[in-house]
């Protein structure tokens, strides 16, 4: 699963990428400084890993992962191929989830494309590009469908309405995610198109240090813009989150955190929301030879989860043993928690949560 940064050139989002990743992807003042989008598989930060690994004192350690896509700098016109627009496009619709990098700080040292400092005519800009872009889609699917729905092809009719109705939606400046259809609708004909504007965002306003904990009134803005999205939004000091990066020591970094009043790096909390965002979560196995973060979709059964480990899981899946979390750290340890009873059996309609600690038993 994939996230894609997302902007207009020069907001942040090659220095965001580097903070995230460590990469060093090319970040320079001027536009399309970043063409080939650079990919970076980022570690989720989850202090309930640090917990396991205290207590159960493993060999080794392996946290979950995210991968982070830099994707260059959007300009007017992308959707008519201004710029760089196609590949940008064609980047953008191979990610599962949209960080939108959005400028919400004054420097007269860094150009802005558009001479000035403004989140929401920049937000606007980047959302009619990629409303551009699906309703191009969809008008090519219409051309399709509208044949075979005039025959009196029901699916096909059904599939019409649903596209006009995208349609509608687009031209009047509405992203698809804000559009509602119903449950069938969305599985049947929204979801296979993979519009851009359907995939979830989150706005990630770049601020100056000094509003790093409070934002200001740039992020008000886009805070009132957005109410009717539900998107995420997330102030983050990006260039100050760069100086922290650069830090070594790990007492250091806390120091210049406390300093700006932060608890930990906007970067690690921007991870863990960017995994929420592409609908994941966690569960653990622990043992001595290695406590490990493993990433499944939120719904997952019990062989579903297993078969993340190797698909042989999966299909000779028996059962689960499961621990949750709380009932692990409480405890101290597998033995303990079995004694008082806290160890659960669960079979293959199980839904997995959230930090569950599991053990499965399969037969192949």
């Amino acid at each position: 699963m994939k996230a894609g940064i997302v902007g207009l050139p020069n907001v942040g989002k090659s220095t965001l990428f580097n903070c995230l990743s460590n990469a060093k992807a090319q970040s320079a003042n001027f536009p399309f400084c970043t063409i080939e989008p650079n990919i970076g598989v980022v570690n989720v930060p989850d202090p309930r890993l640090e917990k396991l690994e205290s207590l159960v004192n493993p060999e080794r350690v392996m946290p979950a992962t995210v991968e982070i896509v830099d994707i260059a700098g959007l300009v007017k016109g992308a959707s008519k191929g201004e710029g760089l627009g196609n590949q940008f496009l064609a980047n953008i619709r191979e990610t599962d989830a949209i960080l939108h990098v959005l400028r919400c700080f004054d420097n007269e040292n860094i150009i802005h494309v558009d001479g000035n400092v403004n989140p929401i005519r920049d937000k606007e800009t980047i959302d009619m590009e990629l409303q551009l872009k699906d309703l191009e889609t969809v008008d090519k699917k219409l051309d399709k469908v509208k044949r075979a729905a005039k025959t009196g092809n029901k699916e096909a009719q059904k599939e019409e309405a649903v596209l006009l109705k995208l349609k509608a939606g687009l031209e009047a400046g509405t992203s698809v995610r804000a559009l509602e259809f119903s449950e069938d609708d969305y599985n049947d004909f929204v979801n296979p198109a993979q519009l851009i504007t359907d995939k979830p965002v989150m706005y990630v306003c770049n601020v100056d240090e000094g509003s790093a904990t409070t934002g200001n009134a740039y992020v008000d803005k886009v805070l009132e813009a957005v109410k009717d999205e539900n998107a995420e939004v997330l102030v983050l000091a990006v260039g100050t989150e760069a100086d922290i990066n650069e830090l070594d020591d790990y007492e250091e970094r806390k120091m210049f955190l406390q300093d700006i009043g932060l608890a930990e790096a906007g970067s690690a909390k921007l991870i863990r929301s960017a995994y929420k965002l592409l609908n994941q979560q966690t569960y653990f196995t622990a043992g001595v030879k290695e406590v490990r973060a493993w990433t499944i979709d939120v719904g997952s059964t019990a062989p579903q989860a297993a078969g993340v480990i190797h698909t042989d899981f999966e299909k000779g899946f028996i059962r689960a043993e499961v621990i949750a979390y709380d009932d692990f750290v409480s405890h101290g340890n597998e033995a303990k928690v079995k004694e008082a009873g806290k160890m659960r059996v669960e079979g293959k309609n199980y839904t997995v949560k959230d930090g569950d600690v599991m053990h499965f038993l399969f037969n192949v």
